[in-house]
């Protein structure tokens, strides 16, 4: 059965015949967490630096971390709490069968949007983007000129079918442990090439000036400040895994250990990577920063250093497509078929909803070339509800009577909190959109 289940199984089982695995470790489960949080997040970041300043988004990225890191607690609390082992059974344990087939929603939503974010910016490293007309050119343009088979639709089918496919077929979450490893420790790669890029610019004086606080000329750009939000928001919502990855350790406090762990961490390399690719480009950023280091650095070395954060980020997205695939695919099969058999043992489903997924994934991001857009949709609906509104809301509900006074008074702000947000990001976003249309 799927997390969707509500039942006391993994992910995607495997054979019962098999001999139980070794509980995973702290350090192991730290791994699988800030894999899950840091996906494509990161590349827009620096984004939201241009739009709230340096001050502004710290103390956004440390709230949204803390608040992020208290609803987990929510959810693994009264998990443990009842008999499910899955966030859609703690919601069908609160709310009934309305709630579970809320998460069930939103963990689609979220999931087939990330991944299509990730085949967005791969497609941008190896092809390059035109972001408000300005010419950026991929990896392998730059490489070996531009032709038929280096184009975007050619090079992520390509990806797709090389790639990610032999990599998605797994059934089960454990066998990515290794992958997920490796992905982190390509994002801090990533950040730490940043890291000295930026560090050797600021001391040849070719950095920019960040501005610490956000320009407020006019009402809309008061309101522009919250279309950032929705976007850190969504940077760290992982909370569609946060079930598969706890319920195979040994204590629920050692999942808790592990979210904490991550979210400093995570924390630090967003706000690490924002300063920093801030500090590179400045106002010139785009929604996906790495777009801009196709730059011409004036040296051999410097170009290389570019083709390097660009390859190693789009590997790091390709480790982490197949964790987020695991989710969403078995969300999916719970949804469309509740009373079949387990997704594992029946290959023709698997491997149907497997190439429906990935042929939608591609069709998408060949059509929606930016992540802005996608980012600020998802953290102002699915992101938003599943990092804060359904935490807040169990704990308010309260079906197992044990939410203390401070639980009560802290899921009430994360709510408010979340839908004030979001509604004033959603509804600047239609304003700037009718008022684009109208010029």
């Amino acid at each position: 059965m799927s997390p969707a289940a509500g039942l006391k199984a993994p992910l995607l089982p495997g054979s019962s015949k098999s001999a139980p695995a070794k509980p995973p470790s702290v350090s192991g489960a730290v791994f699988n967490v800030s894999t899950s949080i840091i996906g494509a997040g990161i590349m827009s970041i620096p984004a939201t630096l241009k739009v709230l300043g340096v001050v502004p988004a710290f103390v956004m990225i440390v709230v949204i971390a803390w608040l992020a890191d208290i609803s987990v607690e929510f959810l693994m609390r009264y998990t443990h709490a009842g008999d499910t082992t899955t966030y859609a059974g703690v919601m069908r344990e609160s709310f009934g069968r309305v709630g579970s087939i809320l998460v069930q929603i939103c963990v689609m939503i979220t999931n087939l949007g990330c991944l299509i974010i990730f085949l967005i910016i791969i497609g941008d490293v190896l092809s390059g983007n035109q972001p408000e007309g300005s010419v950026h050119l991929g990896v392998l343009q730059q490489w070996f000129g531009i032709h038929w088979w280096n184009t975007r639709a050619f090079a992520l089918l390509f990806t797709l079918i090389f790639v990610l496919l032999p990599l998605v077929v797994f059934k089960r979450v454990e066998s990515l442990r290794y992958s997920s490893a490796i992905s982190v420790f390509l994002a801090v790669v990533f950040v730490g090439i940043s890291s000295v890029m930026a560090i050797m610019a600021l001391l040849e004086g070719k950095t920019n000036s960040p501005r610490m606080v956000p320009e407020l000329d006019n009402k809309a750009a008061f309101f522009d400040l919250f279309t950032a939000v929705p976007v850190i928001v969504t940077a760290f919502t992982f909370h569609f895994n946060v079930h598969p990855i706890g319920f195979e350790m040994d204590k629920p406090s050692d999942m808790i250990s592990a979210v904490r762990i991550s979210m400093v961490l995570c924390a630090a390399i967003y706000f690490a990577i924002g300063l920093f690719g801030y500090l590179l480009f400045g106002d010139s950023i785009t929604a996906d920063i790495l777009v801009n280091f196709d730059q011409n650095s004036g040296s051999t070395i410097g170009s290389v250093l570019n083709d390097i954060v660009r390859l190693s980020y789009a590997l790091h997205l390709m480790l982490v497509f197949p964790l987020l695939n695991f989710s969403l695919r078995a969300n999916i099969d719970e949804f469309l078929f509740p009373n079949k058999t387990l997704l594992a043992k029946d290959n023709t489903r698997f491997w149907s909803l497997t190439l429906v997924i990935l042929a939608f994934c591609y069709l998408a991001a060949i059509a929606i070339p930016n992540i802005w857009y996608f980012f600020q949709f998802m953290g102002s609906t699915s992101a938003v509800s599943l990092a804060f509104i359904f935490p807040g809301a169990i704990a308010l509900r309260d079906a197992w009577g044990i939410s203390t006074a401070r639980d009560r008074i802290l899921a009430a702000v994360m709510i408010v909190l979340a839908v004030v947000t979001s509604t004033i990001a959603i509804s600047s976003n239609i304003y700037s959109l009718i008022t684009e249309n109208q010029s």
